[in-house]
């Protein structure tokens, strides 16, 4: 009798699934009870850094017009996957119209925190974690005062300065209106400027729902790819400073009614691949765009997702994860008025069980993905809005839990460089079984560092974005080599460790002033050597001519063998030039230099 019951009152969130789905509905026993606001979006990360994942949902209701401003629903997990609601003390009375959440550490001090997008003219909000995940709103003071009916917010390091700089989107007098998308620049302290005029195309864009940044044309810098509800999505490509071009032209193929868009590597060639949701122009169906390496893309859509998994719906977001844990992403649909979707990879197309899922109809806005309870699987928490009980809920996964290790496509090799002060900047790009707008959860990274063969030293390893890494490894002495490879261990406990890389810093031998005939000795046959070159039209080696430049005046005539002569007879010490070094053009600037093919 049990059963039926919770059949009829499922949808409703009351009672629990008793089938054997593999993500079975567990909202009753996992999330305090139900708040009934409009969630929009929502954000998965461990805000107080005690090793398990907190939940925030952005809440605020109203579609085309504002009805009520609503709170930041912050749900904190005792380590079990049980959540406690502690939306006032960790931000205190804040409500606004939110759309979007997102975390990124900003002011560099190791912790998340946070941005919300809002929506119907009002600015968004920016809040400091104090390390312990109690948020102080920094708003007023440390970002553009701007009203923008934004619906979505990245973080990105747009610049490869290390420090995440922002991209939001901008609606008219709502979402659903024309506005310029946003570029942000952090000074690295969590302040920021707007840099939108110089560095982003000016184009009023319609209806723009969605902003995520990745690599896409396989460079290491951010590019950025906007979904929009009722025209084109954007292709936007970063020139590597932060400038952004518009792309889209022959590069992406046509849709017209994007509400989200995901970044994975479907076929397994190391570039990132696309999925949109209801971004089929002529029947509302997601579609998959294959990328050919360059942010070219290919619409792949009946090739991988045929349509018996894609019905023609009212979807609004997916989330890639590898459901079966065998190394390839599969992906999950949330949908409005329809039950969520879980489309399994079989080796050649995506693949819609509906066996794996509860089967609830709800209005899901949003859809992630985490280990919620610490068991090694990807749990599934949705969003709920727009129409129906806005019951937010969570679907806990009893399949095989995750055993493989992050994967490292790309790495920057660095090359070999005559700079011994550093720091060497270096990239590298990893990814695991599932995605997120902050990639996939670690426990902890790093870049693993060893000179001339010596102890290996842990190097911090920063997220910049999309699955981009950064590292700042220390200047070397010359003559030293440098090898390099990153580590990852991702939330389940596995550790992978990307091929090493390595580069050399070369020794520079500086060159002492006046040794004109380049035998390492400064005397007498110096100023016979400049004097034969000048007088007797013999010529002398021109290749270390700054040497010859005893005045250091920039010219080579009869006041430099004086000058030679002059610090011989004076008894002075001869010094290293200060000024060039073989191989560097001098700092003196007068064009002359000592090159390193001549000198030892």
């Amino acid at each position: 009798m049990l059963r039926y019951l919770c059949a009829i009152v499922l949808a409703l969130g009351f009672c629990e699934a008793t089938d054997a789905q593999q993500f079975a509905h567990s909202t009753a026993l996992h999330f305090p009870p139900a708040f009934n606001e409009y969630t929009n979006q929502l954000a998965i990360e461990d805000i107080d850094n005690d090793g398990d994942l907190d939940i925030v949902f952005a809440n605020g209701s109203g579609f085309f017009s504002a009805s009520q401003m609503q709170r930041l629903r912050i749900y904190i997990n005792d380590g079990t996957g049980v959540f406690t609601e502690e939306s006032s003390t960790r931000v205190g009375s804040h409500t606004s119209y939110a759309r979007d959440v997102e975390f990124g550490d900003i002011d560099g001090d190791g912790d998340y925190d946070m941005i919300v997008a809002n929506d119907f003219n009002s600015p968004a909000d920016l809040f400091i974690n104090d390390g312990n995940g109690f948020f102080t709103d920094v708003s007023a003071t440390q970002i553009p005062q701007l009203s923008l009916s934004s619906s979505h917010a990245a973080f990105g390091d747009v610049d490869n300065d290390g420090d995440l700089d922002l991209w939001l989107t901008k609606g008219g007098s709502s979402r659903f209106g024309s506005g310029q998308a946003q570029l942000w620049e952090n000074d690295g302290t969590g302040f920021f400027t707007n840099v939108t005029t110089t560095q982003v195309p000016q184009q009023l864009i319609d209806s723009p729902m969605d902003a995520l940044f990745g690599d896409l044309d396989g460079d290491f810098d951010l590019d950025m790819i906007e979904g929009h509800r009722d025209v084109q999505s954007k292709l936007y490509i970063n020139g590597g400073d932060g400038t952004f071009t518009d792309e889209t032209s022959g590069n992406l193929p046509q849709d017209d009614n994007t509400y989200s868009w995901d970044l994975g590597d479907l076929d397994n060639d190391g570039d990132l691949d696309l999925l949109g949701v209801n971004s089929n122009p002529s029947n509302a169906r997601e579609v998959l765009w294959i990328n050919n390496g360059s942010a070219s893309f290919t619409n792949m859509t009946t090739t991988y997702l045929p349509n018996s998994s894609n019905p023609s719906v009212d979807d609004n977001d997916s989330k890639f994860f590898d459901v079966d844990n065998d190394g390839d992403l599969d992906f999950v649909i949330g949908s409005l008025g329809s039950t969520e979707r879980i489309c399994v990879f079989n080796g050649s197309q995506f693949i819609w069980n509906s066996g794996l899922i509860s089967s609830i109809g709800d209005s899901t806005m949003d859809i992630e993905v985490g280990d919620m309870n610490g068991d090694g699987t990807l749990d599934i928490v949705t969003g709920q809005g727009e129409s129906g009980s806005f019951a937010n809920r969570i679907y806990i996964n009893s399949g095989p839990a995750d055993t493989i290790a992050p994967n490292f496509p790309a790495m920057e090799q660095l090359a070999d460089t005559e700079d011994t002060v550093g720091p060497y900047v270096v990239r590298v790009k990893i990814r695991d079984g599932m995605t997120s707008d902050h990639n996939f959860f670690m426990q902890e990274r790093a870049m693993v560092v060893t000179v001339d063969g010596g102890t290996p030293t842990d190097i911090p390893l920063i997220w910049s974005g999309g699955d981009v890494y950064r590292a700042e490894i220390p200047g070397q002495p010359g003559g030293s080599t440098v090898e390099y490879a990153a580590r990852s261990t991702d939330w389940a406990g596995n550790t992978g460790t990307s091929a090493p890389l390595s580069f050399e810093v070369i020794a520079l031998e500086f060159f002492t002033r006046g040794d004109c005939n380049d035998d390492g000795d400064f005397n007498i046959a110096d100023a016979v050597a400049l004097l034969s070159g000048l007088f007797d039209g013999l010529g002398f080696s021109t290749e270390c001519a700054d040497a010859c430049d005893s005045n250091d005046d920039g010219i080579l005539d009869i006041a430099d063998p004086v000058a030679t002569l002059s610090t011989l007879f004076s008894g002075a010490a001869p010094l290293p030039d200060p000024h060039a070094v073989c191989g560097v053009d001098p700092t003196d600037g007068d064009g002359l230099d000592c090159p390193t093919s001549v000198c030892p």
